[in-house]
């Protein structure tokens, strides 16, 4: 399995970026992704997450209410919509697949397949 993520870039803070991440080479509707960030100097961290079927997801507190995970199984595809941007969102943005059936997810080692992840800042 293979995921290219897509859509990093500069952003003013209170702006909007929308990231993409493709999959492919696997059964990319029985997968609960995710996405993962990490900002220089700190640890990895779960950003959101979206159930295999897309009605389930899930934020961490930093960013519910500003960012959105959907996802389109017909082109084997899961976005982040990033609204309101900080400065404190400034990281690399990673997306990740876990390859069981089951609910959205927040801990690294869930996931079996990750992406090379896409740059994202925010400037103040």
């Amino acid at each position: 399995v293979q995921l290219q993520a897509s859509g990093g870039g500069l952003v003013q803070a209170g702006g909007s970026l929308r990231l993409s991440c493709a999959a492919s080479g696997g059964p990319f509707s029985r997968y609960t992704m995710g996405w993962f960030r990490q900002a220089p100097g700190k640890e990895r961290e779960f950003v959101a997450s979206i159930g295999w079927s897309g009605t389930r997801t899930h934020y961490a507190d930093s960013v519910k209410g500003r960012f959105t995970i959907s996802r389109d199984s017909a082109r084997n595809t899961v976005s982040l919509q990033m609204d309101s941007l900080k400065p404190e969102d400034t990281a690399v943005y990673y997306c990740a697949a876990d390859r069981t059936y089951g609910s959205p997810r927040a801990r690294e080692y869930e996931y079996d397949y990750w992406g090379q992840g896409t740059l994202v800042t925010v400037s103040s």
